[in-house]
């Protein structure tokens, strides 16, 4: 098993309330998310920067 520190942008124009399981799938695409954290946010590009660590 291995970590990787990893980035991902998650569109912010799809419903709000599915945001966590938005980030969730997309970090579940490179392995088992451990930890995760908001770092940006653009508003006028409605995305949002996500940083995680996962295992693979």
């Amino acid at each position: 098993m291995t970590t990787h520190f990893i980035t991902a942008e998650i569109d912010l124009k799809e419903n709000p309330l599915k945001f966590k399981q938005d980030v969730e799938e997309k970090l579940s695409q490179e392995g088992e998310p451990l930890r995760w954290a908001v770092t940006e946010v653009d508003k006028k590009a409605e995305k949002a920067r996500v940083e995680a660590i996962v295992t693979k």
